[in-house]
């Protein structure tokens, strides 16, 4: 399988869910230029995802391309079942962790995006930092008893939601100010494979500290 990229963008959450997988996926960095869109191999990456032309997109050993990243980390942690990275089919909590991939996709994800334009009025920059600040907060409430989301065993809810957190400073949120996100993205960069990622993808852990021993 080959997963096409952009350093840093929501691609770095099906990223994370390969390595902790243990998923043998090649990595195909795509190139922003204005309109343009290119592939590490030279192709219009356009042709990859014509939806939109947005990162990830994940290659199949079929050919077959599937593209939007709540799919995405799902079907690579249904290529590794013994990794346990979602509760099991037909159980309360698969459902949960589907309700929970879907807040972060269309509240928080979603609220950032008008964050990413530079003519964005001030008005509207102060509504959607409001919003991504209300959002936040409430996964800071999920956080209160467990170590992660759904528990105290990670799933691919958490490496969506820590990809997402990996943006706050561009809606000026200090995780110091959410005290159990910012212990969960501490004990997310604690995480071997989210390790693996940032260093592929050539990111720096944003929230543990530097000198902190590493798993």
């Amino acid at each position: 399988m080959k997963l096409y990229y952009s350093p840093g963008a929501c691609s770095l959450s099906p990223h994370i869910v390969a390595r902790e997988a243990g998923l043998p996926v090649i990595l195909s960095k795509v190139t922003f230029n204005g309109a343009t869109r290119t592939t590490a191999e030279g192709e219009d990456f356009f042709a990859v995802n014509p939806r939109g032309g947005y990162v990830p997109a994940l290659r199949l050993d079929s050919g077959e391309v599937l593209i939007e990243g709540p799919a995405i980390i799902q079907y690579l942690a249904d290529q590794a079942p013994k990794a346990e990275l979602t509760p099991e089919r037909d159980t309360i909590g698969y459902y949960r962790m589907l309700s929970l991939i879907t807040f972060i996709s269309t509240e928080l994800h979603k609220g950032y995006s008008p964050l990413f334009s530079p003519t964005l009025p001030p008005e509207q920059k102060t509504t959607a930092i409001d919003r991504i600040k209300k959002r936040t907060a409430y996964l800071e409430s999920m956080l209160a008893d467990k170590h992660y989301l759904l528990g105290e065993n990670f799933s691919i809810a958490d490496a969506y939601a820590y990809t997402i957190l990996r943006w706050s400073p561009r809606a000026g949120i200090e995780l110091t100010d959410y005290p159990n996100l910012s212990a969960f993205a501490k004990r997310m960069e604690g995480r071997r494979a989210v390790q693996i990622a940032l260093d592929e993808e050539g990111l720096e852990m944003r929230f543990k500290e530097r000198n902190g021993r590493l798993n």
